[in-house]
């Protein structure tokens, strides 16, 4: 990944943290992405740079095109090209199976702040950030996504449905990308722990999900970061439209 832009959305804590460090111990230039935590944000520059790797923060709302494209532009006119993109903002929700709205609790409101802030915010990235990677001949597109797709032992039902959705859309750009050198894949995390959203998942899920799971235990944000890294590395350049899933074996597909 050396020499590599790599831009990360969502990428001041959590998984996108994870990620982003990850690629800056690749000798990656890491796009830093934050929408409010501009501290949290630099703190990830600093920690990448202090282990020898290169990043940059740069704010923008996802679910805003003309921010996206502001960001992108930023991008291209200082370094020339962006090689990796990683789909990883989210609008903000927690995995509460207490506090969660049942089907019939939901309102379409609820489903359109998770399209708006899973689906949309992809759909404004790789429509920035696809005439250059055609024009190069290469690019990797990373798109996060759930394993409650395919086991959805808690019904988070707009959270899902939304993710589900970012699938299908990867999968189009997969069929119509793939003549240009641009592949395009999906990370289906299992439950995380620790990060914010899933701080709030009570112990006893998490204890089910730990006895289901063959290796016995969540995943980590380093878990996820390790995949996206692999789907964005040379060794994965034959492999597009496919949606790895980080759980442990929790689902089997």
């Amino acid at each position: 990944m050396q020499d590599r832009v790599v831009l990360v959305t969502g990428a001041s804590r959590g998984i996108g943290k994870a990620i982003a460090k990850n690629f800056g111990k690749k000798q990656a230039m890491v796009i830093v992405n934050y929408l409010k935590s501009e501290d949290l944000a630099e703190q990830v520059v600093k920690e990448i740079e202090d282990e020898g790797g290169h990043a940059l923060a740069l704010q923008a709302d996802v679910t805003q095109a003309s921010e996206v494209n502001g960001m992108v532009k930023a991008i291209l006119d200082n370094l020339g090209t962006i090689d990796v993109v990683v789909n990883n903002a989210l609008h903000h929700y927690t995995f509460n199976p207490k506090t969660r709205k049942t089907a019939w609790e939901l309102e379409w409101e609820d489903y359109q702040g998770q399209i708006d802030g899973s689906l949309k915010g992809t759909f404004n990235l790789c429509k920035a950030v696809l005439p250059q990677m055609k024009r190069q001949g290469y690019g990797r597109i990373i798109n996060m996504v759930t394993n409650l797709m395919d086991f959805p032992v808690v019904p988070y039902h707009d959270y899902t449905t939304a993710k589900a959705a970012v699938l299908g859309y990867s999968r189009n750009l997969a069929k119509e990308l793939g003549p240009f050198g641009i592949t395009v894949n999906c990370v289906a995390p299992g439950l995380t722990y620790p990060t914010d959203s899933s701080r709030e998942t009570q112990e006893d899920v998490r204890e089910i999900l730990i006895r289901l799971t063959p290796m016995g235990r969540l995943a980590l944000p380093e878990d996820i970061a390790g995949a996206v890294a692999f789907l964005a590395s040379k060794e994965a350049g034959f492999i597009t439209g496919q949606c790895l899933r980080v759980d442990g074996g929790l689902t089997m597909t």
